[in-house]
């Protein structure tokens, strides 16, 4: 019966034509629309938050190419796994009915290890098939390199308030369910919000709103009505792991807003429910750059350090480690001037091109380049007093431009005064 299928399942796009969000990748022009259109298909690896439609493009894809659509959770599987459905690819694109390539989709493929991913090389370098990845964490960290020159990233965003208002007026028009029941629109500011960019999140509320309603009641969709379902039950609405992301924002807000209490509880939350050590360790390293950072740079020392012994030490006597390295980074002082410095260099770096390096700031190993003036001019910072020297070091076109700006710390007044003092002898 359908109403014994949750929504989010029921709301399941079968083409593009009614997946929502992603038009980088998906809207005319886009690479993964292109590929479609041709029916060329490579391998790639999807990589976004939960619940923006990963393993949905990828069912779409097989549908559209009419491929043989195989799955594999690297939660649950090994090599053995790899290694049968490799061989049934193999045997399914000998077939002569075969029109494409067989499709395997890994999901959560960061959580596969090194030899469950170099099992999976020979496949896709013969054409074996056609792998496609999906995957929360950054692919750099968590894929191996062989695996990464062979497979695309594609970065999937979460979805915009207008795609989340896309797919709720386009479920309350098409899901049957709803269609038989009367359904009030009133206010969607709580649920955009505690859907927080995911799709699945968003039908997951209105499913329990449905499901809370008394037979023959219209369903009211307002603000008090989903915090009201959502504070009866919080975790009812979470089928497919999502509270572990809430966690992990609240264990982060706290390190960052220096609650020690607060982050050790969540910390707690995570370790009792089962979460990858590994995964909270990561968080603690880029905490300690981008949120404590100059203000204490031993916090980036600690924090590797951290994941490091959390290998060495393992669980359960990891989650002393994990807890000694939160309460340093919650209780540290705070900056993210090193985080800012970066997004206003970058956005620099977008707005002006490629700039050329000055000249005297390139080496010059041919008589070529020192004909051409490469290296001339340029001051060895060594040989003057304090170890600085007065010279361009940016583009001319960009010279004098600040990126970084010292915060309100012990550490990095020092660091701004040294600067201060050497630029003025």
């Amino acid at each position: 019966m359908a109403g014994n299928i949750p929504l989010a399942e029921r709301m399941r796009p079968q083409t593009l034509d009614n997946y929502i969000g992603q038009r980088h990748l998906v809207g005319p022009g886009g690479v993964i629309r292109s590929m479609i259109d041709t029916g060329r298909i490579n391998s790639f690896i999807l990589w976004g938050p939960p619940g923006v439609g990963k393993t949905t493009l990828a069912r779409i894809i097989a549908n559209a190419t009419e491929a043989d659509f195989y799955t594999l959770s690297a939660v649950t599987s090994g090599v053995k796994d790899v290694r049968e459905v490799i061989d049934r690819c193999e045997k399914a694109g000998r077939s002569m009915f075969a029109k494409s390539r067989p499709i395997l989709f890994i999901d959560e493929i960061h959580r596969f290890n090194k030899s469950q991913q170099d099992s999976l090389l020979g496949a896709v370098e013969k054409g074996v098939l056609t792998l496609i990845g999906a995957t929360t964490e950054n692919p750099s960290f968590e894929v191996i390199r062989p695996l990464l020159s062979r497979a695309q990233v594609y970065t999937l965003k979460s979805l915009e308030k207008d795609d989340l208002q896309q797919l709720l007026d386009h479920t309350v028009a098409t899901d049957p369910i709803l269609l038989a029941r009367q359904v009030e629109i009133k206010s969607t500011e709580a649920l955009f919000r505690f859907a927080g960019g995911d799709a699945r999140k968003l039908l997951n509320i209105i499913d329990l709103i449905e499901q809370s309603a008394p037979d023959g009641a219209p369903i009211v969709i307002d603000d008090a009505t989903v915090i009201d379902r959502l504070q009866e039950n919080p975790a009812a609405y979470d089928r497919n792991g999502e509270l572990h992301y809430d966690i992990i924002s609240a264990f982060i807000k706290s390190v960052r807003g220096s609650d020690p209490d607060a982050a050790l509880y969540w910390l707690a939350r995570m370790v009792a429910g089962g979460e990858d050590p590994a995964f909270i360790a990561r968080r603690l390293v880029i905490l300690a750059a981008e949120d404590i950072g100059l203000a204490n740079p031993n916090a980036l020392l600690l924090a590797n350090a951290t994941f490091d012994a959390l290998q060495k030490i393992g669980w359960p006597e990891g989650r002393i480690i994990l807890a000694e390295c939160t309460v340093y980074l919650a209780t540290s002082p705070k900056s993210n001037t090193a985080y800012m410095g970066i997004a206003a260099a970058l956005e620099e770096v977008g707005r002006s091109g490629n700039l050329p390096v000055p000249l005297h700031l390139r080496n010059a190993p041919t008589q070529l380049m020192k004909e051409l003036g490469y290296h001339e001019g340029y001051k060895y910072s060594h040989d003057y007093a304090n170890n600085y020297s007065e010279q361009l070091y940016l583009p001319e076109a960009i010279a004098g431009r600040r990126f970084w700006q010292a915060g309100a710390n012990a550490s990095e007044s020092r660091m701004q005064q040294r600067m201060e003092e050497i630029r003025k002898k």
